[in-house]
């Protein structure tokens, strides 16, 4: 990987990280339509961080108001029982409760089936169907569900659903923000509220996760053919961070204003398109694929 495909890589993370199409789909596609080859966990990594450092500056005071208010009630300020610990009569104490409740899915799943989502789910006939599914599913959802629920009606179970959604997203090509948006609309949220809560609740399983693998990657990086050098990564990932902010204000501003349409479309197009490359073989289905055709062109050569 050069310096050039690295930045556009980080392009494409900014764009899709977002948007309910799935960034890791993307990520992988275009990886093997430009390298041949799957970009490797710690340049990926490394790129997700920036897009996730955006959404931490875009909610900054938000994200500081649920932690002041959560940390208040704990200490019991708010008062000494345990209902009050909990964040009773304070929406953004009992909301940073929520956050927590909707990452324990991913969480889990994450620990207990590490090995597989790394190896067989990692098959682009996967990553087809369920952005296939998933594109249908976002489509009928959000034009039969009503908007009527906000932030501050969510509850407990609501926390836990969004969080199945989140961890569906393990799988590439459902999205994280797809699969919570999903979620939400299915229950009522509005568009924009379900956006809010998607972006909010990815930071503590996103970011954690990026951290632990940008850290993996100091130690690992040598082993992966495909980096490109720190200079070319954190080049790509200031790119991740600056048009991911961009990406945030617009799509917050779409929402608000148009439905998840669009999108759903998408989905379905590019399922149908990646499908064709899967059939006539210009993409290998598996990593191990890529790298068994990268070897057998080098030694013909």
């Amino acid at each position: 990987m050069n310096f050039f495909q690295a930045i556009i890589l980080g392009l494409v993370q900014a764009l899709t990280e977002y948007l309910p199409v799935s960034s890791s789909a993307h990520i992988r596609i275009v990886g093997e339509l430009m390298l041949k080859s799957d970009p490797g966990s710690a340049f990926t990594a490394i790129i997700q961080l920036g897009t996730e450092l955006a959404v931490i500056l875009y909610f900054r005071h938000d994200i500081a108001r649920i932690l002041s208010h959560w940390f208040s009630c704990l200490a019991g300020h708010n008062g000494p029982d345990w209902r009050s610990r909990m964040g009773r009569k304070d929406p953004d104490a009992t909301f940073g409760w929520y956050i927590i409740i909707g990452t324990l899915p991913i969480l889990v799943a994450g620990l207990l089936f590490q090995k597989t989502i790394e190896t067989t789910l990692r098959n682009l006939w996967i990553t087809v169907t369920v952005l296939l599914l998933f594109g249908i599913l976002l489509w009928i959802v959000d034009e039969r569900s009503p908007q009527r629920k906000t932030i501050r009606e969510m509850n407990w179970k609501d926390a836990l659903l969004f969080g199945v959604g989140q961890m569906l997203a393990l799988i590439p090509g459902v999205s994280r923000s797809g699969g919570t948006i999903t979620f939400g609309r299915a229950m009522g949220y509005t568009r924009e509220s379900a956006v809010r809560v998607s972006f909010i609740m990815a930071i503590p399983a996103v970011f954690g996760s990026g951290l632990l693998e940008a850290f993996k990657a100091f130690t690992d990086y040598r082993s992966e053919p495909e980096f490109p050098g720190w200079g070319a990564t954190l080049a790509a990932s200031v790119v991740s961070f600056v048009v991911g902010y961009l990406v945030i204000i617009a799509f917050l501003k779409f929402v608000s204003t148009f439905s998840y349409k669009a999108f759903a479309i998408y989905r379905i197009g590019l399922a149908v398109v990646v499908a064709i490359l899967l059939i006539v073989g210009a993409l290998p289905a598996t990593p191990e694929a890529a790298q068994a055709v990268a070897q057998a062109t080098v030694a013909a050569v």
